[in-house]
């Protein structure tokens, strides 16, 4: 496994922008560990010799700051009307990380499209993480009145995948 300078920064740049902690990747002669704590600290060592044979290589440190996510910051965090949207919207949020799909089926129509009066109870849209399909269910009633994801498109946990007008 090969990564280039730019694929770590992603790589680094993805870990801190998720509720993920540590990510490790692991091959036949590479190892790469991505830990937060104020800052995410990656290594690296290279195999020289065969398998079996006992070798302690140095690894090289890569450390980019990453913003600390206080209790309150974390609450604060949490979705509210879009600048210029009225205050009383309420959001659809992704409650897991995973492929964003407005139908049930690519040859069938969406759960919801914008104006569309739903129902508590009544499924919006699936979210599918490791091949399961989770539909996505309306916490209140009202009106959908933007739907910000597009069809297919990767979510994050807590991401707005739609408003919703009361009522």
């Amino acid at each position: 496994m090969e990564l280039s300078v730019n694929e770590l920064r992603e790589l680094v740049a993805a870990l801190s922008q998720s509720d993920i902690a540590e990510l490790t990747l692991k091959s036949a002669n590479f190892e790469l560990v991505l830990r937060k704590q104020g800052a995410v600290t990656a290594t690296a060592g290279v195999m020289v010799n065969p398998p079996g044979a006992e070798v302690s290589l140095p690894a090289p440190e890569l450390v980019a700051p990453v913003p600390e996510v206080s209790q309150s910051t974390a609450q604060s965090a949490a979705p509210a009307a879009p600048p210029g949207k009225a205050s009383d919207l309420v959001a659809v949020s992704s409650p897991m990380v995973g492929t964003f799909y407005r139908s049930p089926a690519p040859d069938e129509p969406p759960f919801v499209n914008i104006g569309d009066r739903i129902a508590p109870g009544q499924a919006v849209c699936i979210i599918e993480a490791m091949k399961l399909m989770n539909e996505l269910e309306a916490e209140v009633s009202g009106e959908i009145v933007e739907i910000l994801v597009e069809n297919a498109q990767p979510v994050e946990f807590g991401q707005t995948l739609m408003w919703v007008k009361p009522g």
